[in-house]
């Protein structure tokens, strides 16, 4: 059982939900509060689950968030139907910031936390020990909870610069995502199948808030970032900056598929962020939620549960559009690991048909 009795608070579970950091004198502030709020006196010793999540500016951290408010129900809540918590009787979660995906599954293989979010290629490398697991071997005890939602390839440039093309990223101060991140795994592969080394570029390796950021002022020309569309970090640079999406043509995405493969074809609409008024053509992938084999099927079970209520429902609904996009009937897109066993138990007992890692069929 990986469920854990770390020192991670309640408070931390809120202040994923809030995106505030619990080592500022805010976050500190608001985690003593909700200590002294939520932890009555004599209550049971409490189960505490993290959840690996990226960069706070991503849209990890920002599902994550939600997430760890829906499975957590503190000992001494109240039930359900009386507007208390709907989660786990004595879980606590919390969305915890990482580099990514890539270090997210190690961090579950290695028990360093009990799940992580991670995309649908990396999760594939990691579990059949290619990619950029090839020097470790197969992670053979990774299990998947759910396919969470669809994400995308962005490539961010500002409007009024000279770059409309991936060729055009030469010479230029591009930040590739930071180590142990998907997205630094991707942005070498798209720049190796568009005939580009990553010496080629004045490379940087950077946070999303970071790189957004280094857009604004003027020190960086452009950045990659994979994320559920709206990505929180381009959205708010968006608001303030102009920028241009650039897309990956046909015969890059075709060279990507022959050697590392499958990728599918995605198209982020066009007004998605403010002043992108054009589609643009890019590379898709799925956002996973992995844990380990060794988790209790029992937590799982009853996190799948909490995860596919009605007031889960409600609470990803506020998050729109990316929280919408996590349904039931797409749980099991792109999985390319086993299910948990408690989360199979889970599908089954609800009425889902699951033939061959998949749902045959669509819920009512």
């Amino acid at each position: 059982m990986l469920s854990s009795n770390t020192a991670v608070s309640p408070g931390e579970t809120m202040l994923s939900v809030l995106g505030l950091d619990c080592c500022t004198p805010l976050g500190a502030a608001v985690v003593v509060l909700l200590l002294w709020t939520t932890t009555p006196a004599g209550a049971q010793e409490t189960r505490f689950f993290r959840i690996g999540a990226a960069a706070t500016a991503g849209s990890f951290f920002e599902i994550g968030g939600v997430l760890a408010s829906a499975i957590s129900k503190p000992a001494d809540s109240l039930p359900c139907e009386e507007g208390g918590n709907c989660g786990v009787p004595g879980l606590v979660a919390v969305a915890e910031a990482t580099q990514g995906s890539v270090e997210n599954l190690r961090m579950v293989a290695s028990d360093q936390i009990e799940s992580g979010i991670a995309q649908s290629d990396v999760v594939s490398w990691a579990f059949t020990g290619t990619g950029v697991f090839a020097d470790e071997g197969p992670i053979k005890k990774l299990r998947a909870i759910a396919s969470l939602f669809p994400e995308s390839l962005h490539v961010v440039v500002r409007a009024a610069g000279p770059i409309q093309t991936l060729t055009d990223l030469k010479r230029r101060r591009i930040s590739l995502g930071q180590a142990g991140s998907g997205t630094l795994a991707d942005a070498r592969i798209v720049l190796a199948a568009s005939g580009l080394a990553e010496h080629d570029l004045s490379a940087e390796y950077l946070r999303s808030g970071t790189a957004a950021a280094g857009i604004s002022d003027g020190s960086l020309d452009g950045f990659f970032l994979i994320g559920g569309v709206p990505i929180p970090a381009v959205r708010a640079l968006a608001a303030t900056t102009p920028i241009r999406l650039i897309p990956i043509p046909d015969d890059v995405l075709t060279k990507m598929n022959e050697k590392y493969g499958p990728y599918d074809r995605s198209v982020i609409p066009p007004d998605t962020y403010p002043g992108v008024g054009a589609a643009t053509s890019t590379v898709g992938f799925h956002a996973l939620w992995i844990v380990s084999a060794d988790a209790s099927d029992d937590l799982i079970f009853a996190i799948a549960r909490a995860l596919w209520n009605e007031a889960t429902r409600r609470l990803l609904d506020t998050h729109d559009p990316i929280g919408r996009d996590v349904r039931i009937e797409h749980a099991l897109d792109g999985l390319p690991v086993p299910l948990h066993p408690g989360d199979l138990r889970f599908y089954r007992q609800a009425g889902l048909p699951v033939q061959n890692g998949r749902l045959s069929g669509k819920p009512d």
